[in-house]
């Protein structure tokens, strides 16, 4: 023992060591109470990041365990306090948690979907309880649609909600009614801010109509998307002809099943020396699966004639030989094609007769002038046929006048009121022509302005006059009778557009993606251009030159993109097939190390998807537009410290290839003007 402890009494010393014995287990205490608060608030923190809780804050005191935070709703934090407890005992746990302050209900959004079918007309979705001035409730809805349906039951599957109309509902449920009033067999859904209109056509024509009708009358303030079809018609009798004589060889009409099979038809027939490209309609009601490999096989024996017919309307086929074809030829080419065509075809041959000098056959003759005027002259079997045809020319030839000056023969053949009526039903398909009705013999022959008509008539003839029998089909297509044909090609549109973009440029608001107010005329002729346009897939791409950053230069390129696109839209335009994108600097067509090649970079192309379409450059000489914007372009030296220079005219033009969505980079050291 140490001398200066030696002379404390024993009391003194069992205090100091009772001292000395309490401070080393409260520093034990205290370092085993550190040691389970950090292990708790660990275990704790790590149960709720498991469990992707992020906005409590884990702090321990002791045993006790304090969560602070702001829950987002009550149901979060009775949760995130039950997490806790699987870790802890309850008891240890101290909720010091908020919860957020409950935001208002939000309006639901409001949708009609119109669906219309052949016999009824059904409502589904949700509309405002009360729809405001000059609004539509569902009674009102429901009635108009009731109407639609033509006393059929309505099923009525709407909803109501009270809250307010948005901005433009009333707008476009009324231009949805429109529309389902217009289309037999659609779907018409109907939001505040968009109508989309889905229905199928009868024809191609009555599908641009449709389309063009519908866009005249969408409200402004309202987006329109149309997918209207037209599908394949059924073609009954299914019905070609294909005819070889001193004019050529030709289709009078051509009908295919599937895309493979006309394509098989299309090459045989230039084989047998069909020239230029041929209309082939695609349809339903072919007889057999073998229908091209049939026509393919009959086309080559007319060929092989070298004068003749062949008619197939539905599985029945009719070849007509010309009266010049050898009786050895004409008996070879039937016993081939006899032996080659499918079981389920039958086949009638005839070879035709030299005529005779004797006295001309009888006759019936109908014609059609320009002016809309009918005469009809010839042959009738009695008083009630020449009635009856009277009565049906009228009826044919509606609004036109028509003169009846034929005679009675009771002598004619058999039939000859079927040939004269079948006739005047074909001559209706044209514009103006002639009517020629023989015993051996119905020829039409005219002018007309459908491309299909040459095809009607000869299905026409084909199915009223039976299998064996002779006619003839002299239709020439006038393209200035053609209403389709005065519509532009998509093409012709991109072209039109080319024209107008390389003499006066689309202007910016320096640095930005704001169509100057300057720009406003060459977007009312691009929209008036566009707007007389068939649907088509076009791109509208943004280019930059290369001053300032990359990023930067993309993404004002993309929103110029868009400002041309809702520059158009808002003018009426469809742009269901149009996309904006932005290329930025990624495609120069000129040297960005001049002021010149800049402007020429900073520029706006239309694209025609899925065409070749020449490039219409942009005018590099014209003068940037910085005085118009009030701003002069900076000199080029300080590009790079004060961005990219916007400031100059942005020209649209098509770009030249299908996959390429721009022009490919000019050759280096070739100026911008050459």
């Amino acid at each position: 023992m140490l001398p200066h402890l030696r002379k404390l009494n024993p009391t003194t010393l069992a205090l100091l060591a009772f001292i000395l014995a309490a401070g080393v287990m409260f520093s034990v205490a205290y370092s085993a109470a550190l040691v389970i608060e950090q292990r708790t608030e660990k275990a704790v923190t790590a149960r709720l990041h498991a469990e992707k809780i992020d906005w409590i804050t884990v702090t321990t005191e002791g045993l006790q365990v304090r969560l602070t935070g702001t829950a987002p709703n009550e149901a979060a934090r009775f949760r995130a306090v039950n997490k806790v407890g699987e870790v802890i005992d309850s008891s240890r746990i101290r909720d010091r948690l908020d919860v957020a302050p409950t935001t208002g209900i939000e309006a639901p959004k409001f949708s009609v979907e119109m669906l219309r079918t052949e016999d009824e007309v059904q409502l589904s979705g949700l509309i405002p309880e009360t729809p405001g001035d000059g609004g539509m409730s569902e009674e009102d809805l429901a009635a108009a649609a009731a109407a639609l349906a033509q006393g059929s039951e309505l099923p009525d599957m709407l909803e109501t909600a009270d809250y307010p109309a948005p901005a433009h509902w009333n707008e476009a449920l009324a231009f949805g009614l429109k529309a389902l009033e217009r289309l037999q067999l659609s779907k018409v859904s109907v939001s505040a801010d968009r109508v989309e209109v889905k229905a199928i056509a009868d024809s191609e024509e009555q599908k641009r109509q449709l389309e063009r009708d519908l866009r005249a009358i969408a409200p402004e303030e309202v987006r329109l998307v149309l997918d209207i079809s037209a599908p394949r018609p059924v073609i009954t009798p299914f019905t070609l002809r294909f005819v070889v004589d001193a004019e050529g060889a030709r289709f009078d009409s051509c009908s295919a099943d599937t895309e493979r099979a006309r394509g098989q038809i299309l090459r045989a027939a230039a084989a047998a020396g069909v020239e230029g490209s041929p209309v082939c309609q695609l349809g339903l009601g072919t007889p057999t699966p073998r229908w091209a490999e049939a026509v393919a096989l009959a086309m080559t024996a007319v060929k092989e004639l070298g004068s003749g017919s062949i008619t197939f309307s539905d599985a029945d086929v009719t070849l007509l030989a010309g009266s010049e074809v050898p009786q050895a030829t004409f008996d070879k080419v039937v016993g081939d094609l006899e032996t080659g065509l499918p079981d389920v075809f039958s086949l009638t041959s005839t070879l035709e007769k030299k005529e005779t000098a004797t006295e001309g056959p009888a006759e019936f003759t109908a014609v059609l002038a320009e002016d809309g005027r009918v005469e009809l002259r010839g042959r009738l079997t009695d008083e009630m046929q020449r009635q009856a045809v009277d009565a049906f020319a009228r009826s044919a030839f509606a609004g036109a006048e028509v003169r009846t000056a034929t005679r009675v023969d009771e002598t004619l053949p058999d039939g000859w009121p079927v040939r004269v009526l079948a006739g005047l039903k074909a001559l209706a398909e044209v514009e103006h022509g002639r009517l020629l009705v023989r015993a051996d013999l119905v020829e039409v022959t005219g002018v007309t302005g459908s491309k299909e008509a040459r095809g009607r008539i000869t299905q026409i003839l084909s199915e009223e006059l039976g299998q064996g029998e002779t006619f003839r089909v002299n239709v020439r297509y006038d393209e200035a009778l053609d209403p389709i044909a005065s519509l532009p090609t998509p093409e012709e549109c991109a072209a039109n557009v080319n024209a107008v973009i390389a003499r006066t440029k689309i202007t910016f608001t320096p640095s930005s993606a704001e169509i100057a107010t300057t720009a406003r005329p060459v977007l009312d002729e691009l929209a008036a251009i566009l707007s007389n346009c068939p649907p088509m897939q076009m791109e509208i791409g943004g280019h930059t030159d290369s001053q300032g950053s990359e990023g930067g230069n993309q993404a004002l390129s993309q929103a110029r993109a868009e400002a041309v696109l809702l520059a158009l839209q808002g003018r009426r335009v469809d742009v269901s097939g149009m996309t904006a994108l932005g290329y930025g600097e990624a495609q120069p067509i000129a040297d960005n190390q001049t002021e010149e090649g800049r402007e020429a970079n900073r520029r706006i192309e239309f694209v025609l998807k899925g065409s070749t379409v020449a490039s219409v450059e942009a005018d590099s000489t014209e003068t940037a537009p910085g005085a118009e914007g009030g701003v002069a372009p900076a000199p080029a030296e300080d590009a790079a410290a004060s961005g990219p220079d916007f400031s100059g005219d942005t020209s649209p033009s098509v770009a030249p290839t299908e996959k390429t969505m721009a022009p490919k980079p000019r050759p280096e050291g070739l100026k911008a003007e050459e």
